[in-house]
């Protein structure tokens, strides 16, 4: 595992880079990462921070099991509920991340919000996304903390019925990738279907060899974010203070 030092500045740019892709919502949306192996002490952004200031050093220390780990207030209560269930409960996702950006919150708005897939992007999803369909409000009980958790199941990747997107992931990088790429792919999957046309969706082998190529391309994701982030960096020094 990174150093928390490491960890404060890989999550403050991948914040600043979702605001930089216009995939952020005004000061909504949160991001986490573990800080430790067992994923119950993890750092999250500010409550109320335009992600295009947060710096390292603004990110918050936070404890899953202890709800007096941080001051009143400087927590969005949906962060809380979602992050810290699912830290406990899934363990193997040291980064969580969660927004609501344009297409794929167009696509969890549709009756079927599968995102099909229809050409490299999009089978990079195939049967690797799970899918809420009983939006009921702001997730701001732990109780439905734990229900998004639970259907989570084996994935690392929600599509969250007329609401937004989160992805799960062992690595900073890897899941600012992911979170990308699935907004890339829903942007085409949404745009394929506004021209009125039937959809050519790809049949189920080769969706499945698709994704498992994607599976072996991890340094690919790593470089790709090692990449935006030596520009922001360049950019902003702030973003590391």
């Amino acid at each position: 595992m990174k150093s928390e030092s490491q960890i404060r500045i890989d999550l403050a740019v991948s914040l600043r880079l979702s605001a930089k892709l216009g995939m952020h919502e005004a000061v909504a949306n949160h991001f986490s990462a573990a800080v430790t192996d067992d994923g119950k002490s993890f750092l999250l952004n500010p409550k109320w921070v335009h992600f295009s200031k947060v710096k390292a050093s603004d990110l918050i220390l936070v404890h899953a099991n202890d709800p007096d780990s941080f001051e009143k207030g400087k927590i969005d209560s949906t962060a809380w509920a979602i992050h810290g269930q699912i830290h406990q409960m899934r363990p193997d996702i040291k980064v969580i991340m969660h927004l609501h950006p344009i297409y794929a919150t167009a696509l969890s708005c549709l009756k079927n919000p599968t995102l099909l897939p229809i050409e490299q992007n999009s089978a990079r999803y195939f049967n690797r996304v799970s899918y809420d369909s009983n939006y009921s409000g702001m997730a701001d009980q732990l109780a439905e903390g734990q229900r998004l958790a639970g259907l989570l199941k084996d994935n690392s990747r929600l599509l969250m019925g007329n609401h937004g997107i989160l992805i799960g992931s062992h690595d900073i990088g890897v899941a600012f990738d992911d979170m990308y790429t699935f907004e890339r792919a829903s942007q085409i999957l949404i745009n394929a279907y506004s021209t009125g046309q039937t959809l050519n969706i790809l049949n189920d082998q080769v969706a499945e060899k698709t994704a498992q190529d994607w599976e072996k391309i991890e340094d690919f994701s790593i470089a790709h974010f090692e990449q935006m982030k030596s520009i922001l960096i360049q950019e902003d020094p702030s973003v590391i203070d």
